[in-house]
């Protein structure tokens, strides 16, 4: 049986649905934004929204008792293609040496008007 993941440290879905579904080993999150978890407010500037969607990300994980190093694919939506050089650096810093599988595509708009997202797959 599946069970609804409600991460208390990452901002409230904006949106009918859950922060993550862990489904036996494996937990699929929904996307992240760069929000702060306690006003819900964008970060400003895609670096910043980059960081408070990872720290939204290890939230929703740490709910369903996993973490980066448990994640084996990643889907990151930018705004702009543009901002790809500095969210890869910010991906990088968080994930260190640990390299999942990932894809990456601009999109014409995420919700709250935000510059960032991302979605993971993570199995224990």
């Amino acid at each position: 049986m599946n069970k609804i993941i409600t991460a208390q440290n990452a901002p409230a879905a904006v949106g009918p649905y859950s922060h993550a579904v862990l489904a036996g080993n494996t937990v699929y999150t929904s996307g992240q934004l760069g929000a702060d978890p306690k006003t819900g407010k964008l970060g400003s500037g895609v670096e910043e929204q980059a960081k408070l969607a990872f720290q939204n990300l290890i939230a929703v994980l740490a709910e369903a008792g996993m973490s980066l190093s448990d994640v084996t694919k990643t889907t990151v939506f930018l705004a702009d293609m543009g901002d790809f050089a500095a969210v890869n650096k910010i991906y990088a810093d968080f994930f260190g040496g640990h390299a999942p599988a990932r894809s990456c595509v601009q999109v014409a708009a995420l919700p709250k008007g935000a510059l960032f997202e991302i979605e993971a797959i993570a199995v224990k």
